[in-house]
């Protein structure tokens, strides 16, 4: 850093030619993934994670294990795709080069702008739905497009200067998030009614559930951890940060379900009706902004391995416009598919990385550059990964994706058990047959 350049005026470069500064500490990480370990979807998702088969609700016991043990599972997954991130700093599509080559890297990064648009527009909407559960307890009735507008502006005006939106967060946000949960954990706990029945039986479906939540982080985490002064602050602040916040959430998710009769429409009455609910939902929902800024930052680091000496700014601006109009006409419906098939990408995706960066020396060889060589075999073990996954673990409520694979199953005679792993399957299929496939060819 230059003589006279104040620390807090470190920004992020403009391109992918210039240098990422090392300006993000663990307090800085674990603030950015603490926040976004609370998610106003994840209060709403609790009930995919109390009864994620529709016919089978977990005892509140076997939800809570489920919380614990798909967090830690699925932040691990993301703290590791972190640690490359600081080590080449390299954002996390530009990364994949060293994985798949640079031409082959464009496939998943077409995927990754996919979900990270459909994210982007899924955080606009739950900000928007927020903000008019508060003004409606208030009496006011405004336009859902004015809120997803507003929304969108902010969220567009903090991927301008990303960094200085990570420190924001680290001094201000964080602590007004901690207050708003420990009030509203106080609420329901007192009026929540006792969470009992329910079995064990859907422990593995859950489990993938929080697993989705947590790995759909993973596409992004080299995006924020290659500002990291160390892999270890990365890495710490991934697993620390996002494990506490999310178990926290699903948790005050759970009661605020039962609240409401695990009608999800209602899900926010139980906020808002508070005494002071308004003003401390209030702040989480504004805080929500930063779930839409990460994805619409992620979405534009994601463009630049395509277009990597376009202004980072210029593209933030046209996908902070696009977000905003998609999010005007996304279906909330479609949320459960949505995570389904992101863990089915990119948990197989991350297992391959793992194995070739950090067991088979990787990170002594990996090119990041322009030039890098296909490598086709490393295709391999993601698509059967792939596979895996839909083979093991329940398929998403979209008719003709569901009925293919049931078909799928019913000609390999197959039935997944109740007890198998979708998640963890893919991941071990997939980072087998990377350890199996021959030196030569990586």
């Amino acid at each position: 850093m230059a003589h006279g350049v104040v620390k807090s005026q470190v920004e992020a470069p403009l391109t992918l030619d210039e240098a990422p500064p090392r300006a993000l500490g663990l307090l800085d990480q674990g603030a950015l993934w603490g926040n976004l370990g609370v998610s106003l979807l994840g209060f709403s998702g609790a009930v995919a994670l109390v009864d994620p088969l529709g016919d089978r609700p977990l005892s509140f016991a076997a939800a809570m294990v489920a919380a614990v043990v798909g967090s830690l599972v699925g932040t691990a997954m993301v703290g590791l795709a972190a640690v490359p991130g600081t080590q080449t700093g390299a954002p996390a599509m530009v990364l994949l080069r060293g994985l798949f080559g640079a031409r082959l890297s464009y496939l998943p990064t077409v995927l990754n702008v996919i979900q990270m648009l459909g994210w982007g527009a899924f955080e606009l909407w739950v900000i928007a739905q927020g903000a008019q559960a508060i003004a409606g307890s208030m009496g006011a009735r405004v336009p859902y497009e004015v809120w997803v507008v507003l929304a969108g502006v902010v969220t567009t005006a903090l991927t301008i200067k990303p960094l200085g939106a990570v420190r924001l967060l680290r001094r201000y946000v964080t602590v007004g998030v901690i207050v708003a949960m420990g009030y509203f954990t106080y609420e329901f706990v007192g009026r929540a009614p006792e969470l009992g029945g329910g079995s064990w039986e859907a422990f593995a479906p859950a489990v993938d559930y929080v697993i989705a939540l947590s790995v759909s982080w993973v596409p992004l985490a080299a995006d924020f951890s290659r500002f990291s002064r160390s892999s270890r602050a990365a890495f710490g602040g991934v697993v620390g940060g996002y494990t506490v916040a999310q178990v926290a959430c699903l948790a005050l998710g759970i009661g605020a379900m039962a609240l409401v009769g695990n009608d999800t429409a209602k899900v926010w009455d139980p906020f808002v009706s508070a005494s002071l609910g308004a003003v401390f939902f209030g702040i989480l929902v504004l805080r929500e902004s930063d779930q839409s800024f990460v994805n619409v930052y992620s979405t534009t680091m994601s463009i630049q391995n395509l277009l990597p000496r376009v202004d980072r700014r210029i593209i933030s601006v046209a996908t902070g416009v696009f977000v905003t109009l998609l999010a005007i006409f996304v279906s909330a419906d479609t949320y459960a598919a949505f995570l389904g098939i992101i863990g089915a990408v990119f948990v197989p995706m991350f297992a391959v990385l793992v194995v070739d960066y950090f067991v088979l020396g990787g990170a002594a060889r990996w090119d990041v550059s322009a030039t890098a060589p296909s490598r086709w075999p490393m295709v391999v073990p993601w698509a059967l990964g792939f596979v895996t996954w839909w083979l093991l673990g329940a398929l998403p409520p979209v008719a003709w994706w569901e009925s293919w694979w049931l078909s799928v199953r019913d000609w390999l005679g197959f039935t997944p058990a109740p007890w198998m792993s979708a998640a963890l399957g893919s991941f071990l299929v997939a980072a087998l047959i990377t350890l199996a496939l021959p030196r030569r060819r990586r």
